[in-house]
């Protein structure tokens, strides 16, 4: 009887974080619905929060969570009344194929294309070979080698795209680095360099729109919700800039808070030297992905400019082009065990909840509820940034992946933009709040970059948030110098 009782009401089988989902999406539902809201709109929001609270606590892993989510919007919105007309409902045909728009988005697409990339580069080792190949070029100074792995940081920005990807490649370059030095990993050297690279790799997040899942998400609700989407050139003229001066704050920060032991590098230049001699002449297949990866930047860098072709095409044609086979650098059977499908499937159904708050309404009617008890309609662009931006960043800490923070908030935030009366490029603000879900600098567990490098041992939470809250103020700051200067004269603001 113990044994059925363990079993039956045991957290394993019963996460906390679940059921307080489960409570929270039925009292929403059992609520009257709110006048100027539809029914299905109604059922859309407790399936909001039943996700941001399930995501927030990860009672279970984003995948499973997404397919709970899916089923939900199936069943609810199907048996709701329809918009068109009340007396009957939406049926679960309609529903599921509501439940299924996210995967057919070209966002989750490039998504995916941007995901064989990464497959492509770690499967050859060109991201290792780029990575040491650029610490080469620095010199043997304590200061050029957190110069170095910056640089590192914005090159493999540009060719990997994806967080997690950028930080297995760094680390075992780093932590070479680190033994180089002489030093205990767990010194001031071991966790300054470790927190560079997982805080260095969210600010590039900003910077160059294919660099993050989150930011793809964001332009895929930019053209559903906008009916437009901001050019990869675009995106990197408006975040490059931020990103370059908070690379430096970065810098100056971890130097002033966690000043390294020695200021010079013994023998690890020789490290560095002998790993590019390990890995030998550089390979045909990694010629040919480089060459492909080089086109591809190219294309992405004149969108709009000296073609149409979006970054969702060029990138798919490029991955068509690497699957080739004789051509290409990877086959079929090799690349399906390197991507992470489980992103794809986050990813579209986050589109799709993303899109249900739009297509039921609930999206306008909060962003309208938002307006009404905030007063934040009377405000000017750069307060409603001000406002938005800092919202973000503290909802940020309850998340451990931006794209759920990004499925979940940046769809609202849309709507209330929409709803705001008066001269607001909507699809500027869009961006620049889609900059600030890159904000994972506090907490380790706010990024998967930032739990890759932690789990190296160099450093620890404490140490992680004493340099993230300085950032996170320093980066909050300069967006509204941003907001209030530079991207007003671009024309973003």
């Amino acid at each position: 009887m113990n044994a059925i009782k363990e079993s039956l009401f045991s957290s394993e089988k019963f996460p906390i974080g679940l059921i307080v989902g489960i409570v929270a999406l039925i009292g929403i539902l059992l609520l009257p619905t709110p006048e100027g809201l539809t029914i299905a709109g109604h059922r859309v929001l407790a399936i909001l929060v039943f996700a941001v609270l399930v995501w927030i606590s990860e009672a279970v892993t984003y995948e499973a969570s997404s397919i709970m989510i899916m089923g939900l919007l199936v069943f609810l919105i199907g048996t709701s009344p329809s918009l068109t007309n009340p007396e009957a409902a939406w049926g679960t045909s309609a529903s599921m194929s509501l439940a299924l728009t996210g995967f057919g988005n070209s966002a989750l697409a490039l998504v995916t294309a941007a995901l064989f990339l990464a497959a492509c580069m770690t499967y050859t080792g060109l991201d290792k070979r780029i990575a040491l190949r650029t610490m080469n070029l620095v010199g043997t100074s304590t200061k050029s080698i957190y110069m170095g792995t910056m640089l590192v940081i914005v090159v493999l920005s540009l060719v990997v795209p994806s967080a997690t990807a950028r930080s297995a490649a760094m680390l075992p370059i780093v932590l070479g680095m680190i033994l180089a030095f002489g030093v205990d990993r767990r010194s001031n050297l071991g966790a300054g360099l470790m927190i560079v690279v997982a805080q260095g790799i969210s600010i590039w997040n900003v910077g160059i729109q294919t660099a993050a899942a989150q930011n793809l998400l964001t332009v895929g609700f930019m053209e559903k919700m906008l009916g437009e989407r901001v050019a990869w050139s675009d995106w990197l003229i408006a975040g490059t800039p931020w990103s370059i001066i908070m690379s430096l704050v970065l810098l100056v920060v971890v130097f002033k808070l966690l000043p390294p032991e020695t200021q010079q590098l013994q023998g690890g230049k020789a490290t560095v030297q002998k790993q590019l001699a390990e890995l030998g002449v550089m390979s045909s297949a990694q010629k040919r992905l480089l060459f492909v990866t080089m086109i591809l930047i190219g294309f992405w860098a004149t969108e709009g400019k000296l073609h149409n072709f979006n970054t969702t095409a060029t990138t798919t044609v490029a991955l068509a082009v690497l699957l080739t086979p004789k051509i290409g650098v990877i086959a079929w059977k090799d690349i399906q065990s390197r991507v992470p499908w489980g992103t794809v499937i986050v990813f579209g159904v986050g589109i799709s909840l993303g899109t249900a708050l739009l297509q039921t309404k609930a999206g306008e009617w909060l962003g309208q509820q938002i307006i009404v008890n905030t007063g934040i309609d009377a405000f000017g662009p750069l307060m409603i940034f001000a406002v938005l931006a800092a919202f973000l960043i503290i909802i940020h800490l309850g998340f451990a992946s931006a794209t759920a923070l990004s499925s979940s908030m940046i769809p609202i935030m849309i709507s209330l933009l929409q709803n705001i009366p008066g001269d607001i490029n909507r699809l500027g603000m869009t961006m620049v709040l889609g900059f600030v879900v890159s904000y994972g600098f506090i907490l380790p567990v706010n990024a998967p970059q930032n739990m890759v490098c932690l789990g190296t041992e160099t450093f620890n939470a404490k140490q992680f948030a004493k340099v993230g809250i300085l950032i996170t103020i320093i980066g909050y700051v300069l967006m509204l110098v941003f907001a209030a200067t530079y991207w007003q004269w671009i024309g973003v603001m």
